[in-house]
């Protein structure tokens, strides 16, 4: 039996209050520092209190209540 997760073909988009809050982090990381060039692989964010923050290496180690959110997915309604 498959599982929502289990899907590796469809991503899974995730609520868009999460979604905001995830660009809204990395916003903030560019405005206060434009010089970086460096690009995150994503943002690691709080389901429950929406604080997060950027993520340079490989895939995160998570906590619980935690979620990982692509650069990707991110930077699709920045540009």
């Amino acid at each position: 039996m498959e599982t929502k997760g289990d899907r590796k073909d469809f991503p899974v988009l995730p609520d868009p209050a999460i979604l905001q809050a995830a660009r809204q982090i990395y916003r903030t990381y560019h405005q206060t520092h434009p010089k970086l060039v460096q690009r995150p692989t994503g943002v690691a964010l709080n389901r429950v209190t929406l604080r997060g923050k950027l993520i340079f290496s490989g895939q995160p180690i998570l906590l619980p209540q935690e979620i990982f959110v692509p650069f990707s997915q991110i930077e699709s309604e920045l540009y």
